[in-house]
């Protein structure tokens, strides 16, 4: 059978692939890693001239003399090209023309993306396109890959793509040729600074960067709370309790309101009526904690963080955080861990690829796993300790983050290896485009929505059950010196650590109806959120790290939570 035809889309970091690629073929693609290795690579299909191709998304390189795992994997990945679509990013012309020579010198065929073409015209910057096919011997088609421009002739021109007899170059060599093709087809003239271009010097320097940060976290995670509680008040509520409610209730006169059928599907009733929040059944809690608590706050993170990520403020971000994470033994880029791990702590250890070295990959995971509560679990805790006081929310977060700092030390220190050094590109700032935004966020809801609502049906079955058969009333009598002597937290509390390992967000809402303290919801709480990670992180983590690293992990997250607990038990 003859083999698919493969494209490969290469270029240096931040030129724009990743949507040249969504604009050739569309939101349908696969994530995988590259065999032997954690660094992952997408690809997809497109049509060419009646043939259905590949399409793989190369990790970005800027050159074929590789330096990191990525660079090695993109050297791989050209043995198995058919044709190399090169992007290049119009405004740097200077830098992307290493890789263009080098990938001259190799025996493909290869037609450039000049992207960002629109971005040329806003910095005075004059490319005849025409000199540059002449120099180069190969097409050269301009793109706009955010608006569209120029992808219809990108797709038209890619059987033209040519593959000039190049002698090889050394480096020397290679930066003279781009030194005269530059001088020769590029023109520069003044240009009025926009205000984006403004806010791109400002956030950048470390006097502006900083203040400029808090107050772009603090106003994302306003408005992320904002729209949830609003999604929340104005369509999720009314619609569970107006229009759900009634046929769930019938549903529970239909199995006469008690039996084994009823406990699993309704749950209890609680003074006679349906408690979303605590009847506990597959109909009620199962499916009103994932839909109508969870999923508000998390389309409301997700469209922040897409804003974000197409504007082109994440890799200032991870610069502006480097020096702070060297020393929890990281690099700035594990930030996006970190930011994706609130979302849902899944994408954010699958983040952790982005990381190459594996003490990097272990740090990065177990501080996500330990510190940082996915929004799920965040909405369940803003909503059962919040209503007990805002300082008491503030001990709970106030607590993550000074685990996440000293943890990160201990691990620094004590992990064999040295943190390598941040090689990122600073893009410039896009204004996001509405329809690739809505793609991402549409891909990113229904990914968590197959992902966490099973988990939820699965765990409340599985409590259910154990209820039934009297497993967690058997393990709260054997674990009950350790609840209140250690933790100072009631033997009742054992079923929502059991449920923790399913699903973090429901164990955190079982604390709900044990009538506890507000210090004994203040431990439950920050015990649950350090405690082990729901099974579907638990699974990407043996994935990404191993069965050995995970096991360690593992064992610092019990470590970590019974520590902490008691010291929470003493202080408060």
């Amino acid at each position: 059978m003859e083999r698919m035809k493969r494209i490969l889309l290469m270029g240096n970091p931040n030129v724009g692939k990743s949507v040249i690629f969504s604009r050739l073929t569309g939101v349908h693609v696969i994530a995988s890693n590259y065999p032997g290795t954690t660094v992952e690579y997408t690809r997809g299909f497109m049509k060419l001239q009646d043939e259905r191709v590949e399409v793989i998304d190369v990790p970005g390189t800027y050159t074929l003399e590789p330096t990191s795992k990525a660079e090695e994997v993109a050297v791989e990945m050209l043995k198995e090209g058919d044709l190399v679509v090169n992007i290049v990013d119009a405004t740097n012309l200077e830098r992307n023309l290493y890789l263009t020579l080098e990938l001259l010198e190799r025996n493909i065929p290869v037609i450039i993306c000049l992207n960002m073409w629109d971005d040329t015209r806003h910095l005075g910057i004059d490319i005849n396109v025409e000199k540059l096919e002449h120099f180069l011997r190969i097409p050269v088609v301009p793109t706009c890959g955010i608006t569209g421009e120029g992808i219809k002739e990108l797709v038209s021109r890619m059987p033209d793509a040519l593959s000039p007899s190049v002698r090889e170059h050394n480096r020397d060599e290679r930066w003279v040729d781009i030194g005269r093709i530059v001088g020769q087809v590029q023109r520069l003239t003044h240009h009025h600074h926009t205000l984006l271009e403004r806010l791109e010097d400002a956030s950048i320097k470390p006097l502006t960067a900083l203040p400029i940060a808090v107050i772009v976290i603090f106003l994302a995670f306003q408005v992320i709370r904002f729209i949830g509680e609003g999604l929340i008040g104005y369509i999720f509520e009314p619609f569970f309790e107006n229009l759900y409610l009634p046929i769930v209730m019938k549903l529970s006169v239909f199995f006469g309101q008690k039996g084994f059928l009823h406990s699993i599907l309704i749950g209890k009733l609680i003074e006679g009526e349906i408690d979303f929040g605590q009847s506990f059944g597959l109909l009620t809690t199962g499916l009103f904690v994932p839909i109508g608590m969870v999923l508000p706050y998390v389309f409301s993170f997700y469209l922040i963080l897409g804003f974000f990520e197409d504007l082109g403020y994440l890799p200032r971000l991870a610069v502006l955080v480097d020096s702070v994470m060297h020393r929890l033994g990281l690099h700035g880029y594990a930030v996006i861990p970190m930011i994706l791990g609130v979302g849902c702590n899944v994408p954010g250890a699958l983040a952790t690829r982005i990381l190459e070295e594996r003490r990097e990959k272990f740090i990065a995971a177990t501080l996500m796993s330990i510190a940082v509560p996915c929004i799920a679990q965040i909405a369940m805790i803003v909503g059962l300790v919040g209503e007990r006081g805002g300082h008491n929310l503030l001990i709970v977060f106030s607590t993550l983050f000074i685990i996440w700092i000293i943890l990160g030390v201990i691990l620094n220190r004590s992990v064999k290896g040295v943190s390598s050094e941040i090689l990122i590109e600073i893009p410039r700032y896009h204004l996001p485009q509405i329809g690739i935004l809505s793609k991402k966020l549409w891909m990113r809801l229904l990914n968590f929505l197959m992902e966490a609502v099973p988990f939820v049906l699965l765990g409340v079955f599985f409590v259910n059950i154990l209820y039934g058969i009297g497993i967690i009333d058997l393990s709260s009598k054997v674990f009950a010196p350790l609840m209140s002597n250690l933790l100072g937290l009631p033997k009742e509390a054992i079923a929502a650590l059991i449920i923790g390992f399913l699903r973090k967000d429901v164990a955190v809402g079982m604390l709900g109806p044990l009538n506890l303290t507000t210090k004994q919801l203040i431990i439950g709480s920050t015990v649950l959120a350090v405690y082990f990670p729901c099974v579907a992180t638990f699974a990407v983590l043996i994935r990404e790290l191993g069965i050995k690293d995970m096991l360690k992990s593992a064992l610092i997250m019990i470590v970590v939570a019974l520590i902490v607990g008691s010291l929470l038990n003493l202080i408060l």
